[in-house]
């Protein structure tokens, strides 16, 4: 079990993906051959399950490029599913509190960091993965290093607690929702508010401070260039649909004027 993104991040590399939201397993396939360092499935507000994001997944193995999924929820099942079909990082929407995070982690580590429920599943596959020969002990250590945990920042109590937070074993990073967090804070989708502004710093340096990687999402490539001049080094810009009908649309005017 590798994950080539994790491997960028531990590198220092500053990395880039989008949302999926639209689209089966044959658009994914197209995402994981571009240059995209990752890609997050997402299950919350997309129409997809366990079953299409496996599919998705496999592809962007077949392809060495890293496939996360953001889950519906933080319930137990939808944290082990997505973990058992191979997602190589989960993130973990509506964060409101440090219990929750505990939760979180008991559900997405095995022992000694958590408690997730032990079975072969895909991820493991089906019991011969190279990680799975090498023993119990040794599976579930590179399960536990390699299958990543990001609670995701888009609440106030998430906010109000995340310095306690990005410091939990078993917590590998976190991604801020800024359109949630400014709608939460009061604020909404005033980017520019120093408010926000002042949470997205606490935010990024509780990352830094705790030892952990921060990822955001950005509506487009000016906006993650700016979170990238702010000290910022995973984007997370846009969603399929959007670079789908921004093409077509750059297509008909370069032919049609």
């Amino acid at each position: 079990m590798k994950n080539i993104w994790k491997e960028k991040i531990m590198r220092g590399e500053k990395t880039m993906g989008l949302f999926i939201n639209a689209g089966d397993a044959s658009t994914a396939e197209i995402v994981a051959m571009t240059d995209m360092d990752y890609a997050i499935i997402d299950t919350e507000h997309g129409p997809f399950d366990v079953e299409s994001a496996m599919n998705m997944i496999r592809v962007f193995e077949l392809h060495n490029s890293t496939p996360l999924v953001r889950v519906k929820d933080s319930n137990r099942n939808s944290i082990l599913k997505m973990l058992d079909v191979g997602a190589k990082g989960l993130i973990i929407p509506q964060v409101h509190s440090v219990e929750q995070v505990k939760e979180i982690i008991s559900y997405g580590k095995y022992f000694p960091i958590g408690d997730r429920g032990f079975a072969y599943g895909r991820g493991a596959g089906y019991g011969h993965a190279d990680h799975v020969m090498q023993g119990l002990n040794k599976y579930t250590e590179i399960s536990n290093s390699e299958s990543l945990i990001i609670p995701q920042c888009e609440t106030v109590g998430a906010l109000e607690h995340i310095e306690e937070i990005a410091k939990m074993n078993g917590v590998d990073g976190i991604f801020i929702g800024p359109f949630d967090l400014s709608i939460a804070m009061g604020i909404p989708c005033q980017f520019d508010h120093p408010s926000f502004k002042d949470a997205l710093v606490r935010i990024r340096l509780a990352c830094e401070e705790a030892g952990k990687f921060c990822m955001v999402f950005c509506g487009d490539e000016n906006v993650a260039k700016t979170r990238l001049a702010e000290g910022f080094k995973h984007v997370t810009v846009g969603c399929d649909y959007g670079y789908y009908y921004n093409a077509l649309n750059a297509a008909v005017k370069s032919v049609l004027g």
